[in-house]
């Protein structure tokens, strides 16, 4: 194959704003403009240590952009000397199978090209997203390293040559590198066999037990086909949207009630299945379902942990648990219960990934449809499908049994998140700032008939590393361990996210209600009277509750 190396000036440096936790997140158009792409990920491969005859891992979920970002990396790692990238047929790679493939194969780094469980396709997003050694997130210093770097480019090296097909496994020369095609199921299904019984949990899938598994036209459908339907047993059909489109369908892949609503509709309203689940676009979220029965991802987590020596992996217990601020204190009672230690972080899933290092802890989670452990340092959403599979097959109970079993012997955090997307965002920062602005003065008022106990800006001191991570959410702790947390987000393209968690906490002794949203009722609100919520945003009710 002949290729050459060019050497690309530009008429001006990248500009644009530092990229947050998630890596860069753009329309589909920006990154369509002339060297926006490759000015990134030039930044990248200039700052990431070893990449000089080192192995890079690149793949994504296959939305809109894929392919011609692959092709891009490839013959720009060419031109710094990489040695062996690693992707996949058709591209396709969930985020936590990257994971997975970075450890095994002592990469340098991986790219992982998905704007998560936003839209896609060429109205939506497109997102390039760096893991480290670790297999999990980089690390601040990384990122900022490597957005200075992006601030001061004056050109690119990208070498000449054909895209090499992604068709089929195989191996492809461009100058000294080797772009390895693998099929990108193998060794994460390998890896899953590892943890779970897998005969356990298929003689209840071919015996009666009728699921559903929605991949949303994302990355999961080819993992959750060879898994579900092939290595488990489950019925052909079992999994639904399956194959992965690059824009999703026209839907928008993110596992909630709103967005999942058709999967929803079949647990919550019928009676042909006893059990569902979905993922998100890059594969790394799940919700959970049963019949008549909604898991609160919260609930999850705490589930997960207290009844994790059912699967063999983690058969022996755990060294402790860990959850995200705005995640609800459920895992934290029974963490107390068992006697492991529980940490409270800042959103993020590098955080965790510190503890997982240090072995500190086993399994974590976010309210956000995250759960994972320590086989990997990414969330992992097939992972927490299969554990919820494994209790169903050890207890041959119910999904609603578990959790009334549960709330029975640990109470009940009713718990949920209230969205208000797009927001101006000047109108948004103005709602934040105010209220931030009012914590002082809250110590000693009530809130929702409940003293405050507290009220902050949430703030965590790294136990691994010593390093301060400050303005993570604003926080009311009342008195009967409730909790209401206001925070901004910034993980869409247009304008901001308001995202309101509220928490109520009623002791298994305790009166429980049905509906969550009437059970907070008292505490939502509260909230739309402190913040101002409505009139300040024009919006009457959220986007999205979960």
């Amino acid at each position: 194959m002949t290729s050459s190396v060019l050497r690309v000036t530009l008429d001006q440096p990248f500009t644009d704003q530092k990229p947050g936790t998630s890596g860069l997140r753009k329309s589909s158009r920006q990154f369509e403009t002339p060297h926006y792409l490759e000015s990134f990920i030039e930044a990248i491969l200039r700052t990431v240590p070893g990449v000089a005859g080192g192995t890079l891992v690149v793949g994504g979920d296959g939305r809109y952009g894929n392919r011609r970002a692959i092709d891009v990396i490839s013959r720009m790692a060419a031109a710094h000397g990489v040695t062996r990238l690693i992707t996949t047929t058709g591209g396709i790679l969930s985020t936590p199978a990257a994971s997975n493939l970075i450890r095994k194969h002592g990469a340098v780094a991986g790219i992982i090209l998905s704007a998560s469980h936003n839209p896609g396709g060429p109205e939506g997003d497109f997102g390039v997203k760096v893991n480290g050694v670790n297999g999990g997130p980089a690390p601040e210093s990384l990122t900022d390293a490597i957005y200075a770097c992006s601030q001061s480019l004056d050109g690119y090296r990208i070498v000449e040559a054909p895209a090499i097909s992604l068709e089929a496994p195989g191996q492809h020369p461009i100058e000294a590198l080797t772009v390895e095609v693998i099929d990108g199921v193998d060794d994460y299904l390998a890896l899953m066999q590892q943890l779970f019984d897998f005969d356990q949990i298929g003689d209840l899938l071919r015996n009666n037990y009728p699921i559903a598994f929605d991949a949303m036209h994302a990355v999961t459908g080819p993992y959750a086909r060879r898994l579900l339907e092939g290595l488990l047993g489950a019925p052909a059909g079992t999994v639904r949207n399956a194959i992965p489109l690059e824009d999703f369908g026209g839907g928008h892949p993110d596992p909630n009630l709103t967005y999942a609503h058709e999967l929803a509709e079949l647990l919550l309203q019928g009676d042909d299945y006893r059990f569902g689940a979905a993922c998100d676009g890059d594969g790394d979220r799940n919700m959970i379902l049963g019949r008549r029965c909604f898991v609160n991802p919260s609930d999850s987590l705490a589930v997960l942990t207290a009844n994790a020596t059912l699967a063999p992996a983690y058969s022996n217990g755990l060294a402790g648990v860990a959850r995200s601020m705005p995640t609800s204190a459920a895992v934290d009672v029974v963490a107390q219960q068992l006697g492991i230690a529980c940490y409270e972080t800042p959103t993020g899933w590098k955080f965790f990934g510190n503890l997982l290092d240090a072995g500190r802890i086993t399994l974590c989670g976010e309210e956000s449809f995250g759960t994972g452990s320590d086989h990997i340092r990414e969330k992992d959403g097939l992972w927490a499908v299969l554990f919820w599979l494994q209790l169903l097959a050890r207890k041959r109970t119910s999904v609603a049994a578990i959790m009334a079993d549960h709330w029975s012997r640990f109470g009940r955090h009713y718990y949920s998140r209230h969205d208000y997307e797009a927001i101006e965002s000047e109108r948004a920062h103005g709602l934040y700032d105010r209220l931030k602005g009012l914590l002082p003065s809250l110590a000693d008022e009530r809130f929702a008939g409940r003293a405050i106990a507290t009220a902050d800006d949430f703030s965590y001191t790294d136990p691994v590393d010593g390093s301060l991570t400050t303005g993570q959410g604003l926080r009311l702790l009342l008195d009967d361990g409730s909790r209401v947390v206001f925070r901004l987000s910034g993980t869409g393209t247009q304008g901001a996210t308001l995202r309101v968690y509220l928490e109520s906490y009623v002791p298994p002794s305790g009166q429980l209600q049905q509906d969550p949203q009437q059970a907070l009722a008292d505490l939502i609100s509260a909230a739309d009277a402190l913040a101002e919520i409505r009139v300040r945003t024009g919006m009457e009710a959220p986007t999205v509750i979960t």
